[in-house]
């Protein structure tokens, strides 16, 4: 594994926060980022609001490997293009990442990152791709519904990814 997936997933968590049950949010009752749906198919059992309010990094971080990093090839990425693109696939799922990397790097969008899309992604400087890929992300943010809710956090949140990711490209 990667050491960038432990540095990506704390700051995932960082910005995921605790527990919460936000009225508004189509995801409904949530914790450290994983939703009550996400967290039962995971188990394969129902989730009270106590084993909700139980989860902890180490309960979820497996959760996050399979199903976000790996799932959009973050091992294979370079350094800050993984991170910006592992926590697009937590917000927005991992084929909507995947979709949203292709086409910043002009390849055929079918949400399946592979070797033409790696070979496209490693032909451009990662800060130039994690410069696109912020603004296609904030662009589709924008565009929902729940913006007027939740847009200075989710803002606030693309803004901190992007100038982590740049960090992480520079230095790696």
């Amino acid at each position: 594994m990667k050491a960038n997936f432990g540095t990506a997933l704390a700051h995932v968590l960082k910005h995921e926060g605790g527990f919460v049950n936000h009225p508004k949010d189509p995801g409904g009752m949530t914790n450290m980022g994983v939703t009550k749906r996400v967290w039962e198919s995971w188990t394969g059992k129902a989730a009270s609001v106590a084993d909700m309010r139980a989860l902890t990094p180490a309960k979820v971080a497996p959760l996050y490997k399979a199903r976000y990093w790996d799932a959009v090839r973050g091992d294979d990425l370079p350094a800050g293009v993984d991170y910006a693109v592992f926590d697009a696939a937590v917000n927005s799922g991992p084929v909507q990442a995947a979709k949203w990397l292709q086409r910043v790097v002009g390849v055929a969008y079918d949400g399946k990152i592979g070797p033409a899309t790696m070979a496209a992604v490693r032909a451009r400087p990662a800060a130039d791709v994690v410069a696109a890929f912020t603004e296609r992300r904030r662009q589709f943010l924008q565009g929902l519904p729940t913006w007027g809710t939740f847009g200075k956090g989710w803002d606030r949140r693309v803004t901190g990814v992007a100038n982590e990711s740049r960090r992480m490209a520079v230095t790696s």
